[in-house]
């Protein structure tokens, strides 16, 4: 089959986790025998950003971490649709694309039935800024991958789009994987600051903790400002800037340990959803600490990482793990084989195509009737 990806980018992460699934989902459906092309915009928000951060040569490495895969970069006026869209079989639109765009592909498959087209969501836009998402016209869509079951009810009770799947995010185990380093530092934190989404949280579960113990600590992210920047120094914590998402397990490999913040939509609206440095850090074998989410899904089998309620907790944890060898090596390795057992990007091409497959005997007409909502889940 003939894949065909639009998204913001393929290529840049900064302040884009989703660049990570995105070029694991692309590798693993090229393993699998299919062609993909990807379109994004030449001068996307997060392009344009990473080369100011970086560089002009910040993204060359970027550009051939998944070879075999065609990368077109469009201009302002927007893909050339006929181009793109000629012997396509299955054409997947991620949410960070501009509404027109998505209804120019709807159109297009209302018009000509020979491809399965997808409106992939993997964010909390639709809890926290319905209005932006609800911009979006996807009747001519065949379905929608949301990035968690919580998200799919939410798809579902507004109506927006015809048949809605549930569709993990999962970690690209051909980057994401355990090294073998020595360890230069007892924690490596890698999380952009975002929006006030965790103000509190980072300062709770991380800076805080770190400090009651004196820990050696590094944080890599974008977007953090000036005040943040300069509590972790008031707290002896090394902010490291932008690593490029490709870079992370070298940094995991050498630290003794990681934590995980989620940001407040999903720890209180999207219940079950991990985020992408979830799945990153457990695939590189690192023991991981978590700060409160539900794991409404069951995604991750007991052992797998530590929750803590608070602070304290966080503190108690740190210290206990990075005192007990044996404790925090079970935890690197039930975490890492849970994610090789259900969670790597080749599961979720699978579902993918499994999804696929069941539609394809299904072709609907331009204007049929609203179907039946369906899942897969994500095991």
């Amino acid at each position: 089959m003939k894949i065909v990806i639009f998204c913001h980018s393929l290529e840049s992460c900064w302040n884009h986790g989703n660049a990570h699934f995105l070029r694991g989902v692309a590798r693993e459906l090229l393993r699998a025998g299919h062609a993909v092309a990807v379109h994004e915009p030449a001068e996307g928000w997060s392009r344009t950003n990473a080369v100011a951060d970086g560089g002009p040569h910040a993204l060359a490495q970027a550009a051939d971490l998944v070879p075999g895969v065609a990368v077109q970069r469009y201009d302002a006026a927007g893909p050339d649709l006929d181009e793109a869209l000629d012997g396509a079989d299955l054409v997947l639109a991620h949410e960070w694309n501009e509404p027109g765009l998505i209804a120019a592909l709807g159109a297009r498959r209302a018009a000509d039935g020979r491809f399965l087209l997808f409106f992939h969501d993997t964010h909390h836009r639709a809890v926290t800024a319905p209005e932006e998402i609800g911009r979006f016209d996807l009747d001519g869509y065949d379905g929608v991958l949301a990035f968690g079951e919580v998200l799919r009810e939410v798809y579902l009770k507004r109506g927006w789009g015809r048949r809605v799947f549930t569709w993990h995010e999962a970690a690209d185990t051909a980057l994401f994987r355990p090294l073998v380093r020595a360890h230069e530092r007892d924690l490596v934190f890698i999380g952009n600051y975002g929006d006030g989404e965790r103000d509190a949280e980072l300062k709770s579960f991380l800076m805080e903790p770190v400090a009651a113990l004196g820990l050696a600590a590094r944080v890599h992210g974008v977007r953090w400002p000036e005040a943040a920047r300069a509590a972790l120094l008031a707290r002896g914590i090394e902010y490291a800037g932008w690593l490029p998402n490709h870079r992370a397990p070298e940094a995991f490999a050498r630290a003794r340990v990681t934590v995980h913040v989620p940001r407040r939509p999903y720890a209180e609206a999207l219940r079950g959803i991990p985020t992408i440095r979830m799945f990153e850090a457990l695939a590189c074998g690192i023991p991981l600490i978590s700060a409160p989410w539900d794991d409404a899904e069951g995604l991750f089998p007991d052992g797998s990482y530590l929750k803590v309620g608070d602070r304290d907790g966080m503190t108690a944890a740190l210290a206990a793990v990075l005192r007990d060898r044996d404790r925090a090596e079970d935890l690197a390795r039930t975490g890492l084989a849970a994610i090789r057992a259900r969670h790597t990007c080749a599961h979720r091409v699978a579902e993918l195509l499994s999804i696929a497959a069941s539609l394809r005997g299904d072709r609907m007409p331009a204007s049929p009737a609203p179907a039946e909502p369906s899942r897969i889940a994500a095991s």
